[in-house]
């Protein structure tokens, strides 16, 4: 009923407002009346009731008179007419990750949402992923922007017709475009409305209350603490109240953060003013408004979200939006309502603008016609717009100049801009304007003290430029062609500023004072770079175009050139050649790295050289290339002389800007250019006249002339090192050809060449590759296109990345003098080319490589190799050598004439092989034979000459094949074949086949020798894994020396086989083993003896939930309660105690030593901290830098030799009935000493004794007394050093103080159960790796392992020296109550609750305890604890199957073969629990029983196995050193060792005497009924083997997930950072203060909190949208570690930064899942964090 009134309600009103003369004002009537109702006025309202209320009263009125009837009704009706869009649409939010089709998209910019991306054609193509900024929209369905596939499945138009096209009824659409125009004037007037205290007079309230709210708007100065912190201070709020305004006001921009009256307003205002001053310079911006305007601005905030709803419901409503919008004002002058709220966009707050920004999205974007009129007013307030931005301080994802991307970027739009709006001159113009301050008075930019901030926002600008010139037009009109002109004329007014800007002069005497600025002018060079190269690519497309182009940047050049000289022009001579030009120094006057109009040029030139329009160029012969040339040469010069170090004391900056200037980076439009204007320069000018003027600018002119000579050595140096530079420029333009245009290539000929010769300096990854080749504006290098023609891809293992090598066939191509190459690069390239030769037997001479030839325009450039001066400068120098000077040449200078001789050789060789001699005039190999006049040597004679230097080996074979060459060419001008020559070149092919067999047999001796190698390795290894398998045999050789000799086999057999068998009367003996090792610190050895100084091995212990079968759930550290852990540990093992080390011995002085220097040099260093914890005893291992807490001491095995006479006379008294008997006798008379301490016998009735006798019942013999268990043997205990006692106490202490987590307390009696626990867990985890890898028990440990894991095992076994016996023989009571249930308490568990290996380790290391004697210390003797072992044993593994079977719900299906005796021995136990417990399942098939005991036993068996070989050393059977053997042979070896009969149901039928009253008790049990029942969860066995979760094979699918993932604790849309559990599979939201938790007092975020119940502390994370791994060990410890993904080229991806598709590397996630299984994890952290030096540590608390 209140629905109908409603509506009612919402009908009339909108009848009344339809009905009125005056419907804007009645409306606005309506609102100023209930708009401050609803907000504002009421002091506390909940956002739900402000929510409801506006909807009720505010909105369905609206939508009422929208649809002119209920909104329900007129919304189907709407429905029906009109079909969903073409277009998504949607818009992205910061961090979302978008995809990219590098195959089809125009641009780079043009992306895909995750969901679009799933349902496209492009998810098989070559995709990149990102995260995106935030603010754009994804282009699915835009036609322009994809070559194909422009629509996922979802928004494929099909057969649908478009949704454009939907008309709407005349009424409707005349009631939409009058409501439209009230509201989006009323929210554009608010969204843009700055009085704070009056509102527009038609909504001026009656009565004004004093109601005033004080406004905290963001901005980018403060930090959150500096925020929180004023708010606390001013407005007297909590810490979480203000952190809650924090991060709403960062959110939306502004947060009213105080109510009230105007004064206690203004008052908040002050203070919050003063208070932020004090921490930073500007204080925050606050602003007081009254309570009704803050009223009208939240409901237009609501409007603006509403006409989102609204638009989005038809295409006809989003067409009448567009036009209200766009619709002109009245008054001419006076911008539209959208463009109103672009102009105001600087000064909105963040909220509005997000709701401006995106209702802009979702109607003007969406359409294509009114796009175009939104592109128009764009371009019209474009520079206001930008300046705003400059001023503003908010990010540029949040203004509306971000939208250009969406509007510039379209084809058709850009050339529908450029012919309308002349776009690039506005862009240029805004450039300049902003730019102007920083000229000088030569109109040429100076960036000194300018601010980078607004540097860096202005720099945004030039994007917009790139996006404009993305696609060039495939047509030309005239229009476009002017208006086009006209842009470029105006960006060459920004070129021509730049040109020759911040000019160096060489610094002579003292260093410079202060470095000059000069990043900004190589940032803005970046910034144009792209730019640029598009300019001339628009040119390239139209030769009109073109031509008028060069012309206008020749025009411009020639006005900038005015300056440039100081001197008039002089004459110069040279071998007879003149040079009329005017003298210039480099390193005497002013000089400038930046030409971008000279190079512009030089790129129009080479392109009207390639579309042949150099013909159509006007008087072409007009230009002066001297002229031209001038400015790239200086700046080449430069470069060389900062080379040669000349310009040291002009400090680094200049050292920077040469190093940009040949970089990758920039060397396209820099370097490269300039080289390319010097060749024009060489194909223009006379080539004796161009070389001269290289002498000269290169201050070599005197040097080459003879006339200058010093004997000061820096300058001799200087000179040759300009010589080199000098040397290698000439290469460079003779050599390098690979433009296309100066030669006929294709940018792929390029790419291939750069690849090529990267290569050659070694093997890449594809990254490493990319980064080093020049991008173009799309970001693509071409890679791709050439790698697989260049290389061959070399996959990586579990660690690296992978590699590519170049091809064999393509290294002739390799050119050691590559112009690309840096000094290093040159190096280490000649180094690898030179060591690859040797290896293949060649020589090593790295010969030019064959260039293709040059076009025609270029082709003159090669009369440089041949002309005189060319001649005279290689004679000079090779004269230099042959006289051998040192200080007067350099191999370098050397190396690189004989590269040019070369090129000039195959130059001349190829003309001659192409052409009759007549028609060749390059005649290089003529004038190097002829004698020079003043040197009286020619080239030819002086190569010969220093051919025997013995300073040039290395050049040896270089000079041999050019002597070579020169016969070839020789004889190819004389058509000949001279004796002499045919003789050299006769011998040579006998040489190399002399050479080939030589090195064939030398090859072939190599490899023989390798082979040899290989099988002496392989010998032994073989012989080591023998003695190793055998070492029984060896280590009792001596003694067997001394006894008779043995004759029979069978008595060998059968001593061997007893050998093998760890416990019970027929056990192996201990071989006497000396253990000789070294200190790692002091490298002393010495034997391991019970009585000498401790040894003790670096040791980490940690808490650990690597077993556990209840993830997520850690007990509670109870009190010491007899029923609890750690007395007893639950079947769970929610948590452990592991111990690990690294193996490293260390004496213990040693090691306290060097724990107490690391504490004292830690304290002092801050980094160190971070690493190791001093408070928990952490130090690093000093050899491998592992981390540790505490030293295991290492305490030899006990050399025993077995009486198995004495066993076997015992063994007919001591049944498994008398030792229960025994020890039940021993521990009741214990029980009665101890009573006044604090025991008493709980459990057994009132009289203890009567459980005893209850128990003897059993026993045929009589009673045995309080000493029986003396009887059958004892000794004495043994005996430890000091130091060996002392770091028990320190091991056991710190074992226990981690597994408890509690305070270290040496005297706890839980104390010795920690020491057992961690042993028995260590052996469970080992045993759990060794399954999980399907190693053998035994052979397949790692040293460390079995170090560590014997050392654990003896240090708990001699853990009951340093304790109280009472204690101990209490546990062994407590822990005796579940096998013995007469002995229980009240809390002793039941068999379901216990881990029998947990429980089998604790009784036999406590069992000793009950030898003590008051007097007397006594320990059983061997055969006493061998009978002790079987039986504890026997009894725990009878317990263990019950425990199996009871848990046990699935039987296998085995076949009923033959009923064995196993089987019937297993269908009597079946048959004896079944009834015991009442529950029967009749069809089970006793081999299933036996089956399922067997398996669910093994681990349990395994465990035991490595137990008592560790404490006992006795050797284990073969079988369980092999994988091979099969399970059930496996379970025989087992058992054989164990001494437990092969069919282990057998023990049942043996002892039946024994075991049936003790199976009724333990059936008996309350417990067991319940977990039968169902009321309580068991554990299955065998359990569960843990292993990290199963991750997607392609990444795409996880970040599919995590774009869905919804924070539980959080209900906006803002960027989350979803991170997988690796252990458990949760998606967790961290970094985020959401989901912060309190951690022992402490605020932690949602990772480390997660990582305490579920890891013990210890966690493995996958940050998704960050593609990487966190290991986290502590609240204050984690590092980073590569993610298991890689893409196509075998590398990892972290933070999405390439954003290739990933895969899932089975083998690295392997490697994952066994660095937190073997614990390993804290060990990886602390390593990463020794190389990673961080100063300031990174809060993994709060991840």
């Amino acid at each position: 009923m209140a629905d109908r009134e409603k509506s009612v309600d919402g009908l009339e009103l909108s009848k009344a407002w339809q009905e009125a003369a005056d419907s804007r004002a009645e409306m606005l009537r309506y609102l100023r009346e209930q708009v401050p109702q609803i907000f504002c006025l009421k002091k506390e309202a909940s956002p739900q009731e402000e929510e409801e209320a506006m909807q009720s009263r505010l909105l369905h009125p609206l939508e009422c008179f929208l649809f002119g009837e209920a909104p329900q009704e007129g919304l189907a009706k709407l429905k029906q007419g009109s079909t969903s869009s073409q277009l998504c649409g949607r818009v992205f939010k910061e961090g979302e990750t978008v995809y990219s089709c590098r195959d089809c998209a125009i641009d780079p910019t043009c992306v895909l949402c995750m969901d679009c991306f799933q349902d496209s054609v492009h998810k098989s193509h070559r995709y990149k992923m990102h995260a995106s900024s935030g603010g754009g929209f994804c282009d699915c369905g835009d036609v322009e922007a994809w070559k194909i596939g422009p629509c996922c499945s979802k928004h494929d138009p099909g057969a649908a017709t478009a949704m454009d096209d939907c008309v709407l009824e005349p009424e409707l659409s005349h009631r939409v475009e009058k409501l439209f125009r009230i509201l989006l004037r009323y929210v554009t007037d608010f969204l843009v409305w700055e009085e704070s205290f009056e509102l527009p007079a038609e909504l001026q309230p009656r009565t004004k209350e004093n109601a005033y709210y004080c406004v905290l708007y963001n901005d980018e100065h403060h930090s959150y603490e500096h925020v929180i912190y004023t708010l606390q201070r001013s407005v007297s709020c909590d810490q979480a109240e203000a952190q809650t305004h924090t991060t709403l006001i960062d959110k939306e921009g502004r947060r009213a953060v105080k109510r009230g009256t105007l004064r206690s307003c203004q008052q908040a205002k002050d203070l919050i003013r003063s208070n932020s001053e004090h921490i930073s310079l500007q204080p925050l911006r606050v602003e007081i408004l009254h309570a009704t305007v803050m009223a009208h601005q939240t409901f237009a905030l609501r409007l603006g979200s509403w006409f989102q709803k609204i638009i989005g419901y038809s295409a006809g409503f989003r067409q009448v939006f567009c036009q209200v919008a766009l619709e002109p004002h009245m008054d001419r002058d006076r911008p539209c309502l959208i463009s109103r709220l672009m102009l105001h966009d600087a000064r909105m707050y963040k909220g509005a603008r997000k709701i401006v920004h995106e209702l802009i999205f979702c109607s003007m974007l969406m359409d294509t016609e009114f796009k175009r009129l939104f592109a128009i007013e764009f371009t019209k307030y474009y520079k206001q717009l930008q300046k705003d931005f400059i001023n503003d301080d908010h990010e540029r994802s949040i203004s509306i100049t971000a939208l250009s991307v969406q509007i510039f970027t379209v084809p058709t739009l850009a050339r529908q801009l450029i012919e309308e709006g002349n776009v690039i001159k506005v862009i240029v113009d805004t450039v300049m304007e902003l730019l102007c301050e920083h000229l000088d008075d030569n109109n040429r930019f100076l960036f000194l003290g300018y601010n980078s901030d607004k540097f860096s926002r202005i720099q945004v600008i030039f994007h917009d430029l790139r996006y404009i010139l993305i696609s060039k037009p495939s047509v030309w009109t005239n229009e476009l062609r002017g208006q086009f002109l006209e842009g470029f004329r105006v960006f060459l007014g920004l070129l021509k500023c730049m040109q020759g800007m911040e000019e160096v002069k060489r610094q002579l005497g003292q260093h410079i004072a202060v470095e000059p600025e000069w990043e900004a002018g190589f940032t803005l060079q970046i910034q144009l770079r792209h730019i640029l190269a598009m300019f001339q690519d628009w040119c390239s497309s139209d030769v009109e175009i073109l031509l008028l182009a060069f012309k206008e940047c020749h025009t411009v050049l020639m006005q900038c050139n005015n300056q440039s000289f100081h001197r008039e022009a002089t004459d110069f001579y040279m071998c007879k050649h003149i040079l009329h030009v005017r003298p210039y120094k480099v390193s005497q006057e002013p000089v400038s790295i930046h030409l971008p109009i000279s190079r512009l040029l030089a790129g129009l030139y080479v392109l009207l050289c390639a579309t042949g329009a150099i013909e159509r160029l006007n008087n072409a012969e007009s230009y002066d290339f001297t002229q031209l040339t001038e400015h790239p040469l200086r700046c080449v010069v430069l470069a060389a002389q900062v080379t040669a170090e000349m310009w040291r004391r002009n400090g680094l900056s200049l050292v920077s800007q040469v190093y940009y200037y040949q970089d990758v980076k920039c060397r396209y439009e820099m370097y490269d250019k300039d080289i390319v204007m010097l060749q024009i320069a060489a194909s223009k000018m006379d080539p004796n006249h161009f070389l001269m003027l290289i002498l000269l600018r290169f201050e070599l002119f005197e040097q080459f002339n003879g006339s200058c000579s010093s004997k000061d050595q820096d300058e001799l140096m200087q000179w040759n090192r300009l010589t080199e530079e000098m040397l290698y420029l000439l290469i460079a333009i003779t050599g390098e050809r690979y433009v296309p245009g100066i030669s006929n290539v294709t940018k792929e000929d390029v790419t291939m060449r750069e690849v090529i010769h990267l290569l050659c300096i070694e093997p890449m990854a594809h990254s490493s590759l990319v980064k080093s080749l020049p991008e173009n504006e799309s970001h693509e290098t071409g890679l791709e296109a050439v790698i697989a023609k260049v290389a061959t891809f070399r996959r990586p293992g579990v660690s690296g990345h992978g590699l590519y090598e170049v091809k064999k066939d393509l290294l002739q191509e390799f050119n050691p003098f590559f112009y690309h190459y840096s000094r290093s690069q040159h190096s280490k390239a000649e180094e690898s080319q030179k060591k690859r030769r040797v290896l293949e037997s060649n020589d090593k001479a790295l010969r030019p490589p064959m260039p293709p030839a040059f076009c025609t325009a270029f082709s003159s450039i090669v009369r440089l190799l041949c002309c005189d001066i060319f001649i005279h400068i290689l004679r000079h120098i090779l004269q230099r050598a042959a006289e051998d000077r040192p200080s007067h040449w350099s191999e370098a200078m050397i190396q690189r004439t004989l590269h040019l001789i070369g090129q000039a050789l195959l130059e001349e060789k190829t003309q001659l092989e192409d052409s009759t001699v007549e028609e060749v005039f390059f005649d290089f190999s003529i004038k190097a034979r002829v004698i020079g006049s003043e040197q009286g040597k020619s080239v030819f004679l002086l190569m010969s000459k220093i051919k025997a230097l013995p300073s040039l080996e290395a050049q040896k074979d270089m000079i041999t094949w050019l002597l070579q060459m020169f016969e070839i060419v020789k004889c190819l001008r004389e058509k000949s074949s001279p004796t002499v020559s045919m003789n050299m070149e006769m011998s040579k092919p006998e040489e190399s086949a002399q050479d080939k067999e030589k090195a064939e047999r030398k090859r072939k001796a190599e490899a023989a020798k390798l082979h040899r190698q290989k099988i002496m390795a392989q010998m032994s290894a073989m012989q080591k894994n023998f003695i190793e398998s055998n070492k029984m045999l060896y280590d009792n050789m001596p003694e067997s020396g001394t006894q008779e000799p043995v004759t029979s086999t069978e008595i060998c057999a059968m001593e061997e086989r007893e050998l093998c068998i760890a416990i019970g009367p027929h056990r192996g003996s201990t071989p006497a083993e000396r253990e000789m090792l070294t200190c790692i610190l002091c490298q002393e050895e010495q034997e391991v003896l019970p009585q000498a100084p401790a040894m003790v091995l670096t040791a980490c212990v940690q808490r650990s939930t690597v077993l556990t079968q209840c993830r997520g759930k850690i007990p509670a550290n109870r009190a010491d309660g007899p029923g609890t852990y750690p007395l007893f540990m639950p079947p769970e093992l929610a948590v452990g105690t592991h111990t690990g080390s690294c193996g490293h011995v260390m004496h213990a002085t040693c090691w306290q030593k060097y724990f107490e220097a690391v504490q004292n040099t830690t304290r002092n260093r801050l980094h160190a901290e971070l690493i190791i914890d001093l408070e928990n005893g952490e130090y690093l291992c000093p050899l491998c830098k592992s981390l540790c807490n505490t030293v295991i001491p290492l305490i030899p095995l006990e050399p025993l030799t077995f009486n198995y006479e004495n066993a076997e006379i015992i063994g007919q008294h001591l049944t498994l009935p008398r030792w229960i008997q025994i020890f039940s006798a021993r521990i009741k008379g214990l029980k009665s000493i101890t009573q006044d301490n604090d025991f008493s016998a709980e459990g057994g009735g009132a009289d203890s004794g009567s459980g005893i006798s209850g128990t003897s019942g059993l026993c045929g013999e009589g009673q045995p007394d309080f000493r029986s268990i003396l009887s059958y043997g004892v000794q004495e205990p043994r005996r430890f050093s000091d130091s060996i006692a002392e770091m028990l106490v320190v091991c056991a202490t710190t074992v226990h103080r981690v597994g408890l987590k509690t305070a270290p307390n040496e005297l706890c009696p839980r104390v010795p159960l920690m020491a057992w626990n961690t042993c028995a867990f260590t052996i469970q985890a080992i045993e759990n790796i060794l399954q999980e890898e399907d190693k053998p028990l035994f052979g397949s440990l790692q040293n460390r392992q079995l170090a560590g894991l014997r050392a654990i095992v003896q240090f708990s076994a001699s853990q009951r020296l340093k304790s109280s016996q009472t204690v101990i023989q209490r546990h062994f009571t407590d822990m005796m109550g579940v096998l013995l249930p007469v002995m229980s308490r009240k809390s002793t568990p039941s068999l379901l609750e216990v881990d029998f290996f947990h429980l089998l380790v604790g009784l036999v290391l406590s069992m000793p305890s009950l030898y003590q004697e008051e007097a007397v210390d006594l320990q059983p003797s061997a055969v006493s604890s061998a009978y002790n072992h079987l039986y504890i044993l026997q009894l725990v593994t009878m317990a263990h199957m019950l425990q199996v079977l009871l848990t046990s719900t699935d039987f296998p299906a085995v076949d009923d073969g033959e009923e064995t005796e196993e089987a019937r021995a297993a269908a009597e136990f079946y048959t004896t629990v079944s009834q015991h417990t009442g529950r029967l399942t009749p069809d089970l098939s006793c081999n299933s029983v036996a089956q399922r005991v067997k398996t669910g036993i093994e681990p349990f068996l395994r465990c035991a196995a490595l137990f008592f070989n560790c404490l006992t050393g006795v050797h284990p059977p073969e079988e369980l050193f092999s994988t091979s053997v099969a399970s059930q042979g496996q379970i025989e070896a087992l058992c054989s060792y164990l001494a437990l009969p092969s069919n282990v149901f057998q023990l049942f039928q043996d002892n039946r005497e024994t075991v049936s009253p003790l199976l009724q008790m333990w059936c008996g049990s309350p417990a067991i009924t319940k977990a039968l029942t169902g009321k309580i969860q068991t554990i299955r066995y065998p359990r569960r083997r843990n292993r990290l979760i199963n991750l997607p094979e392609d990444y795409s699918v996880l970040l599919n997930q995590a774009s869905h993932f919804q924070c539980p604790k959080s209900t906006d849309d803002e960027r989350k950072h979803p991170t997988l559990c690796l252990f458990c599979g949760a998606m967790l939201c961290s970094q985020s203060s959401c989901c912060l938790s309190q951690l022992d007092g402490e605020d932690v975020g949602a990772c480390t909190a997660h990582a305490a119940t579920c890891g013990a502390g210890v966690g493995m994370f996958l940050r998704i949208r960050e593609c990487e791994i966190v290991l986290m060990a502590s609240k204050t410890r984690g590092s980073t570690y590569p993610a298991p993904y890689l893409d196509d080229y075998g590398e990892t991806d972290p933070h999405l930064g390439r954003g290739n598709p990933l895969h899932l590397c089975p083998e690295r996630y392997r490697k994952l899942n066994q660095l937190w299984q073997q614990h390993c994890i804290l060990e990886e952290i602390a390593r990463s964090l020794e190389v990673v030096n961080v100063m300031f540590a990174f809060e993994w608390q709060m991840l």
